[in-house]
């Protein structure tokens, strides 16, 4: 195994054994599992020159040795397909695919894969660090010594995703497409870590509903700094994607410049669910809940129910509970999804709900809704206004927020669900 840092400054030398130069980087050819070195960059007295791998006849320690004594002296220029080892990776950031952070490359590791000189990890670890101070060797005795030893870590190149656009661009056809396959909350704490380069482009490469969920798990700082970076279109298809209920959160802690102009930007039904949200008190029930329920008419059969959640294809938050409601919209019953499942279809809706079913009014404040939602184990609880018409649910995860941390009680409704 041969690291960058060791190569670097080592001599180039001709056919003949005299010296053209020093290496200044290694380059790579972006494809496949472990990339392989292509060509050197040499700096001679006057410039950076190229030299192809084909034209090294002997790599080691000691240097490079070329088999030709012909070069093209004309300047270096990096091709679209290839990155520069030193220049593009080292002292880079990066994402540990496996570990699901941010970190920084402190040194490249090298190999000989199938007859060729590779790429194939990058090292994070403190000995990557001291290998370019020049130190390693001493501080290794010196740790054996006292029976203790220097931390290595090395990624391996396949469970590396390079946050420096030269690489990303190239690297693959959809650029971070490891990072879309993160669980959202995940990739929300790693963009939460990026400096603002990095984190366009990432947002970039995800699609608008990979990153309205990445979104609703980033801490409201964050959510407000991502959505000023995007465009107001995009901000405003982020939007549509989200909760009603996180839509206007977020919008809540926007400028009023910035609020007006995704909101102008929005479908004209969501900006106004969003508005509506907005027009509660914060701490309210009308202001934690989400518009977005299921709910059928009592007329209804049970299997007449389940065709409407077909139809309807609800998500998580949004399925723990089916809501009757009468003709004018007023609640009239609650169907738990055991419930509704095992009843026979033609059984009708009246037969298998509950009646009367725990509400709070859409005025009630945050305390009295989390208490509802304690005290009867609701994984929802409706909200209704003064004449029983129902205006939306508020689900635990948001009932408990004052309870628990905002980390913990984004999670409660994925845990929920799975439960379910």
């Amino acid at each position: 195994m041969r690291f960058l840092s060791r190569c670097i400054g080592l001599p180039v030398r001709d056919p003949s054994g005299e010296p053209l130069g020093t290496i200044a980087d290694l380059i790579v050819a972006i494809g496949g599992k472990y990339p392989p070195v292509t060509g050197l960059v040499v700096r001679t007295d006057r410039r950076r020159i190229f030299i192809p791998w084909s034209d090294v006849s002997a790599f080691d320690e000691r240097g490079a040795s070329l088999r030709v004594g012909t070069i093209d002296i004309g300047k270096f220029r990096q091709r679209e397909n290839e990155i520069l080892l030193k220049a593009n990776l080292l002292d880079k950031q990066i994402v540990d695919i496996e570990g699901r952070k941010v970190i920084r490359v402190n040194d490249v590791s090298l190999d000989n894969v199938e007859g060729r000189l590779r790429l194939v990890a990058v090292d994070v670890g403190a000995a990557g660090l001291l290998r370019r101070l020049g130190v390693e060797g001493p501080l290794r005795r010196l740790a054996k010594n006292v029976n203790s030893s220097i931390p290595e870590r090395y990624i391996d190149w396949e469970d590396v995703d390079p946050l420096d656009s030269t690489i990303a661009s190239v690297r693959l056809r959809v650029p971070h497409a490891k990072l879309a396959e993160l669980h959202p909350a995940d990739l929300a704490s790693i963009i939460e870590d990026l400096a603002p380069r990095d984190r366009a482009g990432v947002l970039a490469a995800l699609n608008d509903e990979a990153l309205a969920d990445v979104v609703e798990e980033m801490e409201p700082e964050t959510q407000v700094d991502v959505m000023e970076d995007l465009t107001p279109e995009r901000a405003a298809d982020i939007l549509e994607e989200m909760s009603p209920d996180d839509a206007a959160d977020l919008v809540a802690d926007l400028d009023q410049e910035t609020r007006d102009e995704i909101l102008a930007h929005m479908e004209r039904e969501e900006a106004e669910e969003v508005q509506e949200l907005l027009g509660y008190d914060e701490d309210s029930a009308g202001g934690l809940m989400t518009t977005e329920f299921i709910a059928v008419e009592e007329r209804m059969t049970a299997g007449g129910a389940i065709d409407r959640l077909r139809e309807l294809e609800p998500d998580a938050e949004t399925i723990y509970y089916v809501y009757v409601l009468d003709e004018e919209g007023r609640l009239t019953g609650v169907i738990s999804l055991r419930d509704l499942i095992v009843a026979r279809p033609e059984t009708p809706v009246p037969e298998v709900m509950i009646r009367e079913p725990k509400a709070v009014n859409v005025n009630a404040d945050q305390d009295e809704v989390a208490e509802v939602v304690a005290h009867y184990n609701l994984l929802a609880v409706p909200v209704v206004d003064d004449d029983g018409v129902m205006m939306g649910i508020v689900t635990v995860d948001d009932a408990l927020d004052t309870v628990i941390p905002t980390a913990w009680k984004k999670r409660l409704p994925r845990v929920f669900s799975r439960l379910g």
